[in-house]
């Protein structure tokens, strides 16, 4: 009843206690009541419940040139991630979070509100994982003050309101060549073209950018372009993540800290990232993905700023 949107848990409960539920024309007063939404009819207050929506979850590896949206701005008529996805519920369905319209990798969708928002909101600090190639060498020097963290200024229309730190950054150097640099960050915010712009602000701009990994999702068997549901263990162990992650200590930043939700999202647990292995000495041929994008027409537009 609460998933159709009759009201809230507690007060679906004394609905039921009051008399006004019936399951297959038979009053319902006692709790807990079992019910299959699919076989049984469930009226409230003489009105049917409809049965509620399957939650649906896909990871797309998105491709250059494609926007992180459900539909694009009028006139407009580029190419969205929405787009990608042969679904039959693909109307419904929405990016969780948003990559850079230039930006490579994994990004889900879905049409579950309550995960999504948990999977972006800097209060519960779900790691995201993204492998990079900047241009030049990158030192040991400046990979700390990566992970120590970059002031950033902040931005809001259009107008620059101050500026505070990055929160602390996992970062991994893979590969180097004397032109190149593959690395691995880990960050538990997502503010504006942030490992765009931290890279930058130390002196080593972006080549290439994608996303390998949300929580314990990992993006992998599927080539640029490419879509797949989310398997069921895949599913729980996000929604562990979603509902674990964050330092309660506070200790992380002004986006990984703060205090857990006392009502967790699903039973308690952690789906624990793997540690990271040390540096490994590899070539950058080995280093960067190399799935291709299927030939597509060249789409117009300048494309906007979207949160990585």
């Amino acid at each position: 009843m609460a998933d159709a949107g009759v009201a809230s848990r507690r007060g679906c409960e004394e609905l039921i206690e009051g008399g006004h539920v019936t399951v297959n024309g038979q009053l319902v007063t006692e709790l807990p009541a079992w019910v299959d939404p699919e076989e049984d009819r469930i009226v409230v207050a003489g009105k049917v419940v409809p049965m509620p929506e399957r939650k649906v979850y896909v990871m797309l590896n998105k491709p250059p040139r494609t926007l992180s949206t459900a539909k694009d701005e009028p006139g407009a008529d580029r190419r969205t991630v929405v787009d990608l996805v042969d679904h039959p519920a693909a109307s419904r369905l929405f990016p969780v979070g948003r990559l850079d319209y230039d930006t490579i990798g994994l990004i889900l969708l879905t049409n579950d509100g309550e995960l999504a928002n948990r999977l972006t909101h800097p209060r519960y600090g779900v790691p995201k994982t993204y492998r990079v190639v900047v241009k030049g060498t990158l030192d040991e020097e400046a990979a700390k003050e990566i992970e120590r963290g970059i002031f950033l200024a902040q931005r809001k229309a259009g107008q620059t309101v101050g500026g505070s730190r990055t929160a602390h950054v996992e970062i991994e150097i893979l590969a180097k060549e004397r032109t190149k640099t593959v690395v691995e960050l880990t960050l538990r915010e997502g503010r504006n073209r942030q490992v765009r712009r931290m890279l930058a602000a130390v002196g080593y701009p972006v080549q290439k950018l994608e996303r390998v990994a949300m929580g314990p999702v990992k993006l992998k068997g599927l080539a640029r372009g490419e879509w797949r549901e989310l398997t069921r263990h895949e599913i729980q162990d996000l929604k562990r993540s979603a509902a674990s992650s964050g330092d309660p200590s506070g200790k992380e930043g002004r986006s990984g800290g703060g205090k857990k939700p006392k009502m967790p999202y699903v039973a308690p647990g952690v789906a624990e990232m793997p540690p990271k292995p040390g540096v490994r000495n590899r070539t950058i041929k080995n280093a960067i993905n190399k799935a291709r994008l299927p030939v597509t027409p060249r789409l117009e537009g300048r494309p906007t700023k979207r949160d990585e």
